[in-house]
């Protein structure tokens, strides 16, 4: 389907296309397996200006529409999920200052991201806070010209990576989640650590670490907005960047979908392509429409977003839900469409598959998302 993207749109295409399978494609299994985390394909995400795509032009950067940066987002995607979400954390780290900060706190901290020179990541989720955000146990209590910091956050992509950490801490627990707020932590701030490099299903090339606050001091002039305002910022930040997780989750299963029907049609048995057959051939049109509707959805969405609407809460989640398991179904049916050459890591399915199954858990799980499709939808009768 044609989605009327524009020249530069198209050219953005290309570029994270080439990157993908010419740099990616050829590390991928190597990275997945060991776990190594991609600097050397961030250098060339940054010489190719793609890290410019999240960022406004008035800040160094070449658009900050969600267009563009799932255009990108969804090429990456289509040979490895893992190795992307360096650039992809980094675009969800980014967007509470986009959303809440000072024009000279985005004045100092952008430019550097749209160059590639520094990724950014995201730190609300705790052991016991994720989709109950509300629930932060970290706190930031005030003292002088400073904010002291002091618990731990959880599973954070990127974490021990990035430069930038946009952190949700307590300023005020009896005021419960209007007591929140944000912060920007710098990687190398006295009392900032790191925990051990978790080891995951999926996603293995990104990094994913506890992140640990003992008594670390940040200028009062790292704050976010103001204080209170952390809770708004970032369901801010997921309404704004749940299509780009739809993007990825897409971006899989359209990559599990080409190998899938390459394979079939190559595959003999009983003297004729596996593709002859009605029922493999019912499986890839159906594996094709779920994508091609996902698809619609998350870009109908993000021009939404681009001119301007003001409500997209419900839209958004229905993207990150519904292209999420479409993903999972389809890796689900191009491993077994490969039958046993689909469960060995010979064939990138499996690893799709894998890395599929974090799109319906991480950014809020897809049952909150249907939780939050059905509260706004009662609203509007």
């Amino acid at each position: 389907m044609d989605y009327f993207l524009n020249e530069d749109q198209l050219e953005l295409k290309e570029i994270a296309r080439r990157i993908a399978v010419e740099k990616m494609e050829p590390v991928r299994e190597k990275y997945d397996e060991e776990g190594i985390f991609p600097w050397d394909i961030v250098e060339i995400m940054a010489q190719s200006d793609l890290f410019g795509v999240m960022v406004p032009e008035n800040y160094g950067g070449l658009s900050g529409k969600v267009t563009d940066l799932i255009v990108v987002t969804e090429e990456l995607c289509k040979i490895d999920a893992g190795t992307s979400l360096a650039f992809g954390a980094t675009g969800l780290g980014i967007y509470p200052i986009l959303l809440g900060a000072s024009e000279e706190q985005k004045q100092k901290y952008l430019p550097a991201v749209a160059e590639g020179k520094r990724l950014a990541a995201f730190a609300l989720t705790e052991a016991n806070a994720g989709s109950d955000a509300g629930n932060i146990q970290t706190t930031a209590t005030k003292d002088g010209d400073y904010y002291v910091l002091n618990g731990t956050k959880q599973w954070i992509t990127n974490g021990g990576e990035a430069e930038l950490y946009t952190v949700f801490a307590m300023t005020d627990k009896t005021k419960g989640a209007r007591g929140c707020s944000c912060f920007i932590v710098e990687k190398d701030t006295p009392g900032f650590t790191f925990g051990k490099k978790e080891n995951k299903m999926g996603i293995r090339a990104s990094a994913t670490r506890e992140l640990i606050f003992e008594d670390c001091r940040i200028p009062k002039e790292n704050l976010i907005s103001r204080e209170g305002m952390g809770f708004m910022i970032a369901m801010k930040t997921f309404d704004k960047s749940r299509p780009m997780v739809a993007a990825q989750a897409i971006g899989i299963a359209q990559g599990a979908l080409d190998v899938a029907a390459k394979y079939v049609k190559e595959r003999q048995q009983f003297g004729k392509p596996v593709s002859s057959f009605q029922g493999v051939q019912f499986m890839l049109a159906d594996m094709a429409t779920q994508i091609e509707a996902a698809r619609a959805l998350i870009y109908q969405t993000a021009k939404m977003i681009d001119e301007g609407c003001k409500n997209y809460s419900k839209e958004s989640a229905m993207c990150k839900y519904f292209a999420s398991d479409v993903a999972m179904k389809v890796t689900i049916d191009a491993v077994q469409l490969l039958g046993g050459y689909g469960y060995m890591k010979e064939y990138p399915v499996e690893k799709m598959m894998r890395d599929a199954k974090i799109m319906q858990i991480y950014e809020g799980t897809n049952q909150i998302q249907r939780g939050i499709v059905a509260s706004q939808l009662l609203k509007e009768y």
